[in-house]
């Protein structure tokens, strides 16, 4: 392959693959009669590592030593970006999980100080999706009595809030994962212990309203990419739990 269609393929500049080549870190195997740069498949090969090295956050003069390490083959490489990969993946999980149990919990204002909310969210701060949640549900009864409750909450109350949340968490991905369907006893059981938790720490939340919750988990964006991290498949299958278990209430 020429360098215009090497770069096409690729996704990147052919000034790009130009200074790959300057600097020793992806010369072409071959050159046409009138000097232009040929690629072949192991060229290729070792593009398609030099850009995933790069996509972790590697320097270029890391990623040369890393892919001309006389002691590594391939598999070493993929064993080490997919550790790499598995890293980034847990922190971008962790980070979701905050996101989307504020939004759900409308946790917002909390008064705790930086170093509490440290402890207790991580890296995520709540009060930037403040203005959201309000545009959202501000003139809500649901809002209002949010608001009114979370006002008094001490560190430790948003740390019992977080662990209760995170069980019931727990709960769903066990019922899943054991094969249960959405609508089963333990999925509703979750989902009820779910709505439950809402009322206890927020507002009251009957089954017509967390029926409206559950079908937003796979309508935003937000919800469903925080449970796709946790399992793939799981904003569904929690949305159709907390249907079915306001059905079930309902009754």
């Amino acid at each position: 392959m020429n360098v215009g269609e090497v770069a096409a393929l690729a996704g990147v500049t052919v000034r790009t693959l130009h200074h790959y080549d300057r600097i020793g870190l992806l010369s072409p195997s071959g050159r046409t009669a009138a000097g232009y740069r040929q690629y072949a498949p192991a060229d290729l090969d070792r593009l398609h590592r030099v850009l995933m090295y790069r996509e972790l956050g590697f320097s270029l003069e890391d990623v040369a030593a890393v892919l001309d390490d006389p002691d590594a083959d391939p598999t070493v490489h993929l064993r080490r970006q997919h550790a790499l990969l598995r890293e980034r993946l847990e922190r971008t999980r962790a980070m979701l999980a905050a996101v989307e149990k504020e939004m759900e919990a409308q946790h917002m204002g909390v008064p705790l100080t930086p170093e509490e909310k440290f402890e207790v969210f991580g890296g995520f701060d709540p009060d930037r999706y403040e203005a959201e949640a309000e545009e959202r549900w501000g003139d809500t009864d649901a809002w209002a009595e949010s608001k009114r409750r979370t006002s008094s909450y001490s560190k430790d109350d948003w740390l019992r809030i977080r662990d209760e949340q995170t069980a019931v968490d727990e709960r769903f991905v066990a019922a899943m994962r054991s094969g249960a369907p959405a609508d089963s006893e333990a999925a509703m059981d979750a989902a009820e212990a779910a709505r439950q938790s809402i009322s206890r720490w927020f507002y009251d939340c009957p089954p017509e309203m967390h029926a409206a919750l559950g079908r937003m988990y796979v309508e935003n964006e937000r919800f469903t990419a925080t449970y796709e991290t946790v399992a793939p498949g799981l904003a569904q299958y929690v949305s159709t739990a907390v249907q079915a278990n306001a059905a079930r209430q309902s009754d």
